[in-house]
């Protein structure tokens, strides 16, 4: 049977897709392109924000579209949030039960019943175990899931429980043997990644410690942290470990203490801005990126213009920019509203900040030489990321999945230009 996936959403979604799709090749299913006429259609969704909702609903539509008589699935964090099934869905499936999904379509093709196992019970962790990717140079790999700071506009911990995490030595045993595969880059994913361990009596830094001996791996990133798991043990293995790559996600969501306050957030500026400081005194070249709302309830002119100022003092290399969207059940749902004009116009503005702060990170590289990861080649061009996570093209076709030393030779917002290095 030829089966379609589409994953919306984060990394973890990523890589729970990708997972599901090893489940069903070792079935003897056929992988097939989403655009496909398939059998079978698993949508991955996501909740984040309206948007994710509209985007979610609007490819099960589709799917069902391309053929009345397929197998509909609709997986992960829309499908837990949504007191009611859409009616094109077959299978329904929250954040739990996904390793179960062969089962689950026997059981449909059997029965001719749609089947919906969205469960409430979401403490334990789902085992799940990828020794390859399809089509990847960068393995990402689940360490955690579930969130417990219950942020003022989230609804993630609704619909992704409480905080726990992979067996330890599972986890290093699966990025040994992604590592064995070929894969010189690892990205280390969860819902709250920097909480891994509380839950069995381990650290983060202890799993950092551990990976960062792993040999044959080149690149060890962190998909995204906050700051306040950035403690000095993690900074001392980050200081001393060139493994860790030069660049950092970390979420600061409001510049405003006032809106911090609102937010639910653990820290105020003064604690980030320290953070950073720290980060960039063991690490002087880093490329530090961030989310940040705009349009948060009891956000005002005042907080929203010292923002600016304070995005700049910081010097973000880019800002992913999200208008607050309102998540029912949480409490900032019940907060007095920004207008959407607002919303809007506070978005581009950051957005235009973002790109003047890309541009002049990049310009930073030019006539320096760095090591990329080459991604895909095509009609003689490569490209790849560096350890910083900048966009290079190159002249010539490379094998992917090599680091090859590139030198910079300039900036074409948004891709850096190089050629490979002759030293």
């Amino acid at each position: 049977m030829k089966v379609g996936i589409y994953t919306l959403g984060c990394k973890v979604n990523t890589y729970e897709s990708e997972y599901v799709r090893k489940l069903l090749e070792d079935a003897n299913y056929e992988i097939c392109s989403f655009d496909d006429v398939c059998d079978i259609y698993i949508i991955n969704t996501c909740t984040v924000t309206n948007s994710s909702d509209s985007k979610s609903r609007k490819i099960i539509r589709q799917a069902r579209r391309k053929n009345k008589d397929a197998c509909i699935i609709a997986m992960g964090c829309f499908i837990q949030k949504e007191k009611e099934i859409m009616p094109e869905v077959d299978i329904a499936i929250g954040n739990k039960d996904k390793s179960k999904i062969i089962d689950l379509i026997n059981d449909f093709y059997k029965n001719k019943e749609k089947i919906n196992v969205v469960s409430k019970d979401l403490d334990e962790f789902e085992d799940m175990y990828l020794n390859k990717y399809l089509s990847r140079t960068r393995a990402f790999v689940k360490i955690q899931d579930g969130c417990e700071n219950y942020c003022s506009y989230c609804i993630i911990p609704f619909v992704r429980g409480k905080c726990r995490s992979k067996d330890f030595n599972t986890a290093v045993k699966e990025i040994k043997e992604l590592v064995n595969n070929g894969f010189k880059e690892v990205v280390l994913t969860g819902i709250h990644t920097g909480n891994y361990g509380a839950d069995i009596d381990k650290s983060f830094a202890d799993l950092l410690k551990e990976l960062v001996k792993i040999k044959g791996l080149e690149r060890l990133r962190i998909s995204s942290i906050e700051a306040t798991e950035l403690n000095d043990e993690v900074l001392d293995i980050i200081k001393n470990n060139k493994v860790i790559v030069d660049h950092f996600h970390i979420p600061i969501q409001a510049a405003s203490d006032n809106v911090l306050k609102l937010m639910n957030r653990k820290y105020d500026l003064e604690y980030f801005k320290n953070k950073i400081k720290e980060i960039r005194a063991i690490r002087p070249d880093v490329s530090i990126t961030t989310d940040i709302i705009t349009g948060h309830p009891g956000e005002t002119d005042e907080d929203f213009d010292s923002s600016i100022d304070v995005l700049k003092e910081i010097n973000f290399s880019k800002l992913h920019v999200f208008p607050y969207s309102i998540r029912y059940g949480t409490r900032a749902a019940s907060m007095p509203q920004v207008k959407d004009k607002v919303k809007d116009e506070r978005t581009h503005r950051l957005l235009e900040l973002s790109k003047e702060l890309e541009i002049n990170y990049m310009n930073k590289f030019i006539n320096k030489e760095l090591d990329v990861l080459i991604e895909r080649s095509k009609n003689g061009i490569s490209m790849g990321h560096t350890s910083n996570y900048l966009q290079v093209k190159i002249k010539g076709d490379i094998t992917s999945g090599e680091i090859v030393p590139v030198l910079i030779t300039k900036a074409e917002y948004p891709y850096l230009i190089g050629e490979i290095s002759k030293n």
